[in-house]
Parts: C-alpha cells; sequence; structure tokens
C-alpha cells in the first residue's frame, strides 16, 4: 500500500514536472515567436517608407525593396501563426480562442492581449487588402493600407506589457531599437508629405529688387 501511494506520487511528481517544463517551452517559442513578430513588423514598415519615398540605394533597383516589403509581410504570416498557437497552448495562460480574433475576451492580461489582437485584425486587413489591390482599387487599398501605422504601435506595447521578460536587456534593446528604427521612418515620411504640400514661397524683397523688372520693350 505504502509503496503504490509512493509510485503514485512520484509519478504525479514527474507529470506536473513535464508540464512545467513543456509550459516553459511554449512560453519560450511565443515569446521568442512574438520577438520576431515585431522586428519583422518594423522591418515591413521601414521598407514601405522607403519604397515609398524612393530612398532605396542608388545601386539597387526600387523593385527589390517592394518585394522585399512584400515577401517579409508573407512571411510574418508563418511568425504569428506560431505566436498565437504557443499562447494558446500554454498552460498556464488563459487566453481563448475567442480572443484570437475579437480583442479584449482574454482573461489573461486583458489589455495587452486585446491590443495584440487589435494589430492582428488591423494587419490582416491590410494583407489582405493588398493581395486584392487589382480587384479593390488603388485608392481603397491605400485607404485601408494607413491602418498600418495604427497596428505597429499596437503591437509594440502588446509586446511590452503581455510578456513577463521585461528584466531581461537584449529584449528591452530589440523592442526599442524597432521603435527607434520605425520612429524615424515616420518623421522621414512625414517631413516629405510636408514638403509636397507646401505652398511655393514668395522670393524675398531682397531678391525682388535684384530681379529686373519687366516692362515695355524700346
Amino acid at each position: 500500500m505504502l509503496t503504490t501511494t509512493v509510485q503514485a506520487t512520484a509519478a504525479t511528481t514527474a507529470a506536473t514536472a513535464a508540464a512545467g517544463t513543456g509550459s516553459q517551452g511554449l512560453w519560450f517559442v511565443s515569446r521568442a515567436s512574438g520577438l520576431a513578430l515585431l522586428v519583422l513588423l518594423s522591418a515591413v514598415m521601414v521598407l514601405g517608407v522607403a519604397t515609398r519615398l524612393g530612398s532605396a540605394p542608388a545601386r539597387w533597383p526600387r523593385f527589390v525593396f517592394a518585394e522585399l516589403h512584400r515577401t517579409l509581410a508573407l512571411f510574418l504570416v508563418a511568425f504569428l501563426l506560431l505566436h498565437v498557437l504557443t499562447a494558446l497552448l500554454d498552460p498556464f495562460v488563459s487566453i481563448g480562442w475567442a480572443a484570437t480574433v475579437l480583442p479584449f475576451l482574454s482573461s489573461y492580461r486583458t489589455v495587452a492581449i486585446g491590443l495584440g489582437t487589435l494589430a492582428v485584425d488591423v494587419g490582416g486587413a491590410v494583407l489582405v487588402t493588398s493581395l486584392l489591390r487589382r480587384r479593390l482599387g488603388f485608392g481603397t487599398w491605400r485607404l485601408v493600407h494607413w491602418l498600418a501605422y495604427l497596428a505597429w504601435p499596437m503591437a509594440f506595447v502588446h509586446s511590452l506589457t503581455a510578456g513577463t521578460d521585461q528584466g531581461i536587456w537584449w529584449v528591452l534593446l530589440i523592442e526599442w531599437a524597432c521603435a527607434a528604427a520605425v520612429a524615424t521612418a515616420v518623421v522621414a515620411r512625414l517631413l516629405a508629405a510636408a514638403r509636397n504640400t507646401a505652398p511655393p514661397s514668395r522670393p524675398s524683397a531682397g531678391f525682388e529688387r535684384l530681379t529686373p523688372r519687366e516692362g515695355p520693350a524700346r
């Protein structure tokens, strides 16, 4: 009887340890894929702005950056599926399948997971309209594509608040390096838009004095 009890206790302890080890492995994969997602999304944002501004190196054709932008956006989907699946399978985190589509339904860190869900929904809309760009028309595609500027900050805040690894220096370095890259690209985009919409400057008074006035031909 005592031997049976000891064996049952040992089996339960081993199962609990195995479950804990498995959960820890799922957590590592989920966080690693989440960081990879943030890096990929940041690269997609920066490449999109670079393509729009035509700031690619002169020795490289412009379409190279455009194709890399699209390829990374599609590659991002694979990491997204891995990230969501491992988060759902983790037995120590209660998220729920519905929370992967509808925001703020998760019982675990509701706001943080909800922001991630919103980022996925917005990013999915951008991706789908990009694939259907020829059928939807340029105007509709461009209008939806602007939502990418909303998806990134939501994904960034989700990355900062959903995990428990913010005390690790290299994780913070990756996250804030992505923030710096995207912020630089957005500022460059805004400055370019301001230059394109600014009214033509009037010549100064000194310039007018130096410019010969037109008069009747003599």
